[in-house]
């Protein structure tokens, strides 16, 4: 018989799916890493796991502990179903940009939910970086994940995502492009490959109000750049340190309504029920068009699912009233 012994154990292994109506004009073959697949419909499961193995193995995580995170949804998800299996509580701070649908779904799989708000400066004590740092320490028996700081993130990536999709395409990957918010998909996966090939080029997307592409571009942390963004997932106003810029070849902005207006057409017109940061990425996919050949393999990594979504991008009342629908 097959089976899974629990639910962590479906998790990777996800397929790689060809995009075929939104990139009919490139020249190249596009498919994307369908992390939907797994059991808590995003990428962050992989690396929720990981966090929590690691944090166990130097005791940093005791048995019946807390743990205490920012997140914008999916990572909570990730660390919520091991905690379950695992016997952990979970208290996890969002900001108040994210979906009610992200916010319900947590409480559904039993987290205790803080809503914190999104336009205030990082070091804000409001802010949910400060807010989920001091829920750690004054916590009794908790665990601080700090997903954009912690190097088991990348170390998830780089031990699964990267060689799954190597074996996938048979090492004929040529590109791969993917949302950048803490550094861990984008960093594990570019390191890996770049071990493996180092002519593959890395490719990020990045948001307006964030400060990725120039820092790459430039080295300078510009905070004029940052203002309230709208697109959920990508982008930041820090540097965490899991973004390694040194493997990443360039940046590409994204416009809200473009992430939000892409994000409908993946469903409309391939069949791809997905979150807003995959429609920033493949209206980035798009905005690459140059920098690919006939004989190019590339592959863009769709972070998580539309389900989270449909009070917002999927709902053309908001669409209207945000500007991005007529």
């Amino acid at each position: 018989m097959q089976y899974a012994e629990n639910i962590l154990g479906t998790i990777g292994n996800t397929p790689l799916v060809k995009l075929n109506k939104l990139t009919k004009d490139l020249p190249c073959l596009v498919l994307s890493k369908y992390e939907t697949f797994n059991p808590g419909n995003s990428v962050k499961d992989r690396m929720a796991v990981m966090m929590i193995e690691d944090a166990e193995a130097d005791g940093r995580l005791k048995p019946g502990g807390t743990i205490i995170e920012g997140t914008s949804g999916n990572t909570g998800m990730g660390l919520a179903l091991a905690a379950i299996v695992k016997g952990y509580k979970c208290i996890f701070v969002i900001s108040d940009k994210q979906s009610n649908e992200k916010m319900d779904i947590l409480r559904a799989v039993g987290a205790e939910v803080v809503v914190c708000p999104t336009d205030v400066e990082p070091d804000d004590p409001r802010s949910y970086y400060s807010v989920s740092k001091r829920l750690g320490e004054e916590t009794p028996n908790s665990w601080y994940v700090n997903q954009y700081d912690n190097p088991s993130n990348c170390k998830a990536h780089f031990k699964s995502t990267g060689p799954e999709i190597w074996e996938q395409t048979d090492g004929k990957i040529t590109h791969f492009v993917s949302g950048v918010g803490t550094g861990g998909t984008i960093s594990g996966v570019g390191s890996y490959l770049k071990m493996k090939n180092p002519n593959i080029k890395i490719w990020g997307i990045d948001t307006y109000g964030s400060v990725f592409k120039k820092y790459h571009e430039t080295g300078i942390f510009d905070e004029k750049e940052i203002y309230p963004y709208v697109t959920e997932g990508i982008g930041e106003d820090i540097l965490p340190l899991n973004v390694n810029f040194g493997v990443i070849d360039g940046f590409t902005k994204v416009t809200d309504k473009d992430a939000a207006v892409y994000t409908q057409r993946l469903a409309r017109e391939e069949g791809m029920f997905l979150g807003n940061s995959a429609g920033a990425a493949i209206k980035g996919v798009l905005q690459l068009k140059e920098h690919f050949t006939k004989d190019d393999v590339v592959v863009v990594l769709f972070h998580d699912h539309g389900s989270r979504y449909v009070g917002k991008m999927f709902n053309n009342e908001w669409m209207k009233k945000m500007g991005y629908m007529e």
